[in-house]
């Protein structure tokens, strides 16, 4: 069975826009002009559909540059929470994914 991607979120450039800038071209590989471009066009997707961890990392990376970051299911379309539990409780709308399975719903648990 095929698992859900997660796509990264830039939902605000934040007040550190050169850092923002810099922080997408380390995450995605653009050049510096399509990294502004992409952060003035807030909000947009960073990021393909990749694992839920490569994506959490890259929502990282952007967070720690004063971006504000959300992980989307793109299967369900729900915002995935990095803390110790779902956004949005609810059953995963996605094809072919039983519910119980989400990964939106039930995010892997953090190692101790």
């Amino acid at each position: 069975m095929e698992e859900p991607g997660f796509c990264v979120w830039l939902v605000a450039a934040g007040d550190r826009k050169t850092d923002a800038v810099r922080a997408i071209r380390t995450v995605t590989g653009r050049s510096l002009f399509e990294s502004k471009l992409l952060l003035d066009r807030a909000p947009a997707a960073v990021t393909e559909p990749v694992w839920l961890e490569a994506a959490q990392d890259a929502a990282r990376v952007l967070e720690s540059a004063g971006v504000h970051t959300a992980v989307v299911c793109d299967w369900c379309e729900r915002t995935v929470n990095r803390g110790d539990g779902p956004l949005d409780p609810g059953p995963c709308a996605g094809p072919w994914w039983p519910a119980e399975s989400c990964r939106a719903s039930h995010p892997p648990a953090k190692d101790s």
